[in-house]
């Protein structure tokens, strides 16, 4: 989730969650995004990302890793993910949806008005923010 306008990314994870698949497919999910927009990368303390140091030297992007039990620290994150769970309940096997099906929840969370965007909804604020930086070219599926 992009912190400023909460504009969601969901990664498709079809060969597990180790942390080699996950290191491919966040570097594959941040590959269309401006540098603007890859200042660093906030995590938790799961085992997944134990290639971080590698993710950091492919992508530019440093990481940051939560105090153990300290959701407060990733406040928006925390959010997202009670939101995810509209669509995903606690539990559910992950694996039997598509990148698709990711991409249709994703689209719906970032057209949803949100009170913290002057209800505005996160694609559209994320939409102003590319348009807005003659530096960042558009990402094709956004602007």
């Amino acid at each position: 989730m992009e912190r400023s306008t909460r504009y969601t990314l969901l990664v498709h994870l079809p060969h597990g969650h180790s942390p080699g698949a996950m290191q491919t497919a966040l570097l594959e999910a941040f590959r269309g995004l401006p540098a603007a927009l890859k200042r660093s990368l906030t995590w938790d303390q799961g085992a997944e990302m134990a290639h971080h140091h590698a993710f950091s030297k492919a992508s530019g992007m440093p990481v940051y890793f939560c105090d153990p039990h300290s959701p407060w620290q990733r406040g928006s994150n925390e959010n997202t993910n009670g939101l995810l769970r509209q669509y995903f309940p606690k539990g559910a096997n992950l694996s039997k949806y598509s990148r698709e099906d990711l991409d249709a929840v994703a689209a719906e969370l970032n057209a949803r008005p949100r009170k913290a965007l002057g209800w505005a909804g996160p694609a559209e604020r994320f939409s102003e923010l590319l348009k807005n930086d003659p530096n960042t070219p558009c990402v094709a599926t956004i602007c």
